[in-house]
């Protein structure tokens, strides 16, 4: 697990060990950590659509000067499956280096144990954010 963001290691980690009737559950209680989008985000202005989520999300990362991300999501209520991968996106890269976000691996819901407790299409839905996340600090990266 040495190849994520220690928080987020710690997330993973704490789904791939949880009995599979409580991983919903926990993963729904991460619709509750997406941070409300800042003002001039309101209208998702500069923020990229994830088209392969079902519901409308949309992300946008800023690569800072001293190279850790800070990541802004937002999806609708209604959706909370969809929710709570970026509340666990948010929680878990919260601090994290460029470098270390673009290593979190690809496959990373499958490591948590998901695959059994949700449908592939929104597991897809998930594996897109994360990836058009890592796109968009690779592009202001280089």
């Amino acid at each position: 697990m040495s190849d994520m963001p220690p928080k987020l290691a710690q997330i993973v980690e704490e789904f791939a060990s949880a009995p599979r009737d409580v991983v919903l559950e926990m993963l729904l209680e991460f619709s509750d950590a997406v941070p409300p989008l800042p003002a001039e985000l309101a209208g998702h202005e500069g923020m990229e659509q994830v088209p392969e989520c079902q519901t409308q999300f949309f992300l946008r990362a800023e690569v800072q000067p001293d190279a850790t991300v800070v990541s802004w999501f937002d999806c609708p209520p209604e959706a909370p499956t969809t929710r709570a991968f970026a509340g666990i996106l948010a929680e878990g890269l919260a601090g994290a280096s460029a470098t270390e976000i673009l290593a979190v691996p690809d496959d990373l819901y499958a490591r948590m144990g998901l695959g059994q407790a949700i449908s592939p299409l929104r597991i897809r839905g998930g594996t897109a954010i994360l990836g058009r996340l890592k796109r968009q600090i690779a592009e202001q990266s280089s």
